[in-house]
């Protein structure tokens, strides 16, 4: 994971309820350090005043923007704007946004176009040409979580718990077979980065995993062996389809 990209937060205030706001950034630090962070949104209007102490706590700059004309949303020109004079300044080298919205799907082509790495953020709700414009995807639900009693595996307080069908099982399969070394196995880290470039919305935490590991070895069609490192530290991961 890669610890100093330089990400710029921008979220569609109009669209993202504030509720999610903590575990959202505590997601995106995951990726990168945010050293900017936007909301755009008109607020003039009641239903974003929630959001005024939220901002406050998480150092993040609203950009009002009224609504000039009805039907017409004027938050996105603004976000999509921003987001090329960001991108031209050339202050970081990742962009996360966060909307449910698919207008953003032009901007997130355009800036992996420049090089960029882009994460989308968004409700389940979200169209599917935003998801795959993005290099990955993550819902806001999952972001609320609860430990349950099994190693490894949590079960989310606001998503319903996507099923593994043979959909899954095939894509898993897949990539294991596409990374794999000439005995079949393949290193974990290789695989999780080769189903993200297949399916960028794909998530362990979407079927109650915190990992993919604990995922893989949930089901019967996969093994899994672990491997010392040279210097003992760590394990390395390989899984194989049987």
């Amino acid at each position: 994971m890669i610890k100093d990209i330089k990400l710029a937060v921008l979220i569609d205030g109009d669209n993202i309820p504030s509720k999610y706001i903590k575990e959202m950034m505590e997601e995106i630090a995951k990726y990168g350090t945010p050293t900017i962070k936007r909301i755009y949104g008109d607020w003039t209007k009641p239903h974003l005043s929630k959001w005024k102490n939220i901002l406050l706590e998480n150092a993040i700059t609203p950009i009002q923007q009224y609504g000039y004309t009805t039907g017409k949303n004027a938050t996105d020109s603004a976000m999509i704007i921003d987001a090329m004079d960001i991108l031209y300044s050339e202050k970081v080298n990742g962009f996360c946004l966060v909307s449910s919205d698919s207008d953003f799907t032009k901007l997130a082509t355009r800036l992996r176009e420049a090089g960029h790495v882009v994460y989308g953020i968004g409700e389940k709700k979200t169209p599917n040409p935003f998801i795959v414009a993005c290099d990955k995807f993550i819902y806001l639900e999952i972001l609320e979580i609860e430990e349950d009693n099994q190693e490894g595996k949590r079960t989310s307080k606001k998503l319903n718990i996507d099923k593994i069908t043979p959909k899954v099982i095939r894509l898993l399969s897949n990539s294991v077979a596409d990374a794999a070394d000439e005995d079949g196995w393949a290193f974990m880290g290789d695989v999780g980065s080769l189903i993200l470039k297949k399916q960028p919305n794909f998530d362990a935490r979407n079927f109650g995993f915190e990992k993919l590991t604990p995922l893989f070895k949930s089901l019967k069609e996969f093994e899994i062996e672990q491997r010392e490192r040279s210097n003992k530290r760590f394990k390395l991961i390989y899984v194989r389809n049987k």
